[in-house]
């Protein structure tokens, strides 16, 4: 099977970059599988190019390319196609509207898989006849705001499948009534580390993630400082960085001091590879508000790691195991944090024990198992729709019937929104 993957920036940093690659490695082993960035912006991928697979653009950002598009006229304009509702609508434009339809009219797949919001609407409305339209969600719905949910409610009937990261999310997308939509819940992928697994000995707890409100680490910094008070010889390490204005490190750092925690926990900023930095610890802690799915968790429990979680939505409660590969703490209880950290520093073997739960139940999210679940998906799809590549009429006909019933409840959503603003004025 011929699969291409429509990505925002593959040269950039980030978790759907990242398991993006992990899954499209894997499937290359037995199908051609290539990667469409939308942006370039350096000569070389960040998280590593994927073997096996090829990459190509379809704006080249670069500076002194001498296909830089970044000055082109019709890359100032608004694009049109993509979503407002989408968080990276201001970086798209007319352009960029062009190039993705150009690809998307052309394209020589079996099966064409977007991996955000607007590069799915862009997927549905686009693609040509014949390929399977696959859209994937790597945030969770009720993460996106009113604008994005109606471009989802309009033109997601026109995919043949969409694909949440977990059970939760899909039932949340199942209850929109999304005409002839195949839902499905397949998580991401995480490969085995190279290194030999955390054996549960060193005094560290590890932490992993952006310096965002939503991850919540005051909440660990404090819980951290009654470990401390039980505990002075475990240390805590928190990786990653935080946006532009550093507001967030700079509070943290504030924290800290003020716990007189200054030789007790460090903010490590980013590290090159992770997983050389999880097995350096016994413990993982995650005390997010909210989840779209948990990468870190399982980063962590394929390192041997048992994890410390707050049971927020979506993704902690289906990864981990509350009581044998890790703990759930209720969202926001600094004194559950601590205690749950505590009964497994102050227990050498439930610690290792747990560890050892937590290796073996990562094995599910091996990205062999996870495009195995993919090709299921993609062979089920294609058979219902006719053995054979190119193009089949009976299903063509069925998206015109979709794009029909899409276009019409795109319209009456919008007649009812001037209903409504003529009646509120």
């Amino acid at each position: 099977m011929r699969i291409s993957f429509l990505l925002h920036n593959a040269y950039g940093i980030g978790g759907t970059i990242r398991t993006t690659f992990n899954l499209a490695q894997a499937l290359a082993a037995r199908h051609t599988v290539g990667i469409v960035s939308v942006f370039r912006h350096r000569d070389t991928p960040i998280m590593g190019a994927p073997s096996g697979v090829a990459l190509s653009h379809l704006v080249d950002l670069r500076p002194g390319s001498p296909e830089y598009d970044g000055d082109r006229p019709e890359h100032q304009r608004p694009a049109r196609v993509f979503p407002r509702g989408d968080g990276r609508h201001r970086q798209y434009s007319r352009l960029t509207d062009a190039r993705i339809a150009g690809y998307l009219g052309s394209v020589e797949a079996d099966a064409v898989i977007g991996t955000r919001p607007g590069l799915n609407v862009h997927i549905a409305r686009q693609t040509r006849p014949g390929p399977l339209r696959i859209g994937q969600e790597h945030l969770a719905l009720d993460s996106h705001g009113y604008r994005i949910r109606r471009e989802i409610g309009c033109r997601y009937p026109l995919l043949d499948a969409l694909t949440t990261v977990t059970e939760a999310d899909a039932a949340a997308y199942r209850a929109l009534g999304l005409p002839g939509l195949r839902i499905e819940a397949v998580p991401n992928s995480v490969p085995a580390p190279a290194l030999s697994p955390a054996d549960g000995a060193a005094r560290c707890v590890i932490a992993a993630g952006r310096l965002t409100r939503v991850k919540r680490y005051d909440l660990l910094v404090k819980a951290f400082a009654q470990v401390v008070a039980v505990r002075p010889d475990w240390r805590l390490r928190i990786y990653g960085s935080g946006d532009r204005t550093g507001d967030e490190h700079h509070a943290l750092t504030a924290l800290i001091a003020e716990h007189g925690l200054e030789r007790r926990i460090r903010l490590m900023g980013n590290a090159g590879t992770l997983e050389t930095e999880w097995v350096k610890g016994s413990i993982a802690a995650v005390t997010s508000e909210r989840e779209s799915f948990g990468m870190t968790i399982v980063e962590a429990i394929r390192c041997g790691l048992p994890v410390v979680a707050t049971d927020c939505p979506h993704g902690p409660r289906e990864i981990i195991e509350d009581g044998v590969d890790g703990r759930l703490v209720p969202v926001g209880d600094v004194d559950a944090i601590a205690d749950a950290l505590l009964g497994l520093i102050n227990d050498d073997e439930l610690r290792r024990r747990a560890g050892a739960a937590a290796l073996a139940a990562s094995e599910r999210f091996d990205p062999e198992r996870i495009a195995a679940r993919h090709e299921a998906l993609l062979g089920e799809l294609a058979g219902r729709a006719g053995s054979g590549a190119g193009r089949r009429p009976g299903r063509d006909a069925l998206f015109r019937a979709r794009g029909a019933f899409s276009d019409a409840a795109c319209a009456a959503r919008a007649l009812a929104r001037r209903a409504l603003r003529r009646g509120s004025a």
